[in-house]
């Protein structure tokens, strides 16, 4: 079962063969969050890798007094402070449960064993490439897209995230003030 939900995840990006996710898969624990409770504390180093299986979570980072939000998650989508796992240090990425959660977490040393296989290491290389379009697709959109087209395109695109997320954290991605957005959804009514 969970062999299959990774297998359907990543068949977007690369049809690797069942067997492979359930090796994946048992390099895995199960682990369960409560809403707003912190999964990976920012300013410190990150030691896992993780699989949404039920819920949702959210990547932050702090600015003065603003917490400000990189991504929005839902099931069936991979994430990790990818800054910290890649360099080995401490990031200002924190990681929250913004839903009751129910996640796959692989320590660093698994991927890293799984890495040095053929198979993984092409798997692993194919999802930081997937992650490194999706992350300059979001930093051009944040550059060259007003607020409005950006809201519409989420409208559009992933409207479940519109329906799950808090408002402030929808704006916060978005990156507009809340105030913005309501005035933003008013316009697109």
């Amino acid at each position: 079962m969970i062999a299959i939900k990774l297998k359907k995840a990543f068949d977007k990006y690369y049809e690797a063969p069942i067997e492979v996710w359930k090796q994946f898969a048992e390099l895995c624990d199960e682990v369960h969050f409560e809403k707003k409770e912190v999964i990976k504390e920012a300013n410190k180093r990150e030691n896992y890798g993780y699989f949404i299986l039920e819920g949702a979570v959210g990547l932050f980072v702090w600015n003065e007094n603003n917490q400000i939000c990189l991504d929005l998650l839902i099931e069936n989508n991979f994430f990790a402070d990818e800054l910290s796992l890649a360099s080995g240090n401490p990031s200002p990425i924190g990681i929250v449960a913004l839903e009751k959660s129910t996640v796959l977490r692989m320590t660093k040393s698994n991927m890293d064993k799984l890495r040095q296989t053929p198979m993984g290491a092409l798997l692993f290389s194919v999802g930081d490439q997937q992650a490194l379009i999706e992350k300059q697709e979001k930093q051009i959109e944040l550059m060259t897209q007003t607020a409005e087209k950006r809201y519409a395109q989420l409208l559009q695109n992933k409207p479940e995230l519109i329906q799950r997320f808090s408002q402030k954290d929808i704006a916060s991605y978005l990156g507009v003030s809340a105030q913005s957005l309501s005035r933003i959804r008013r316009q697109i009514k």
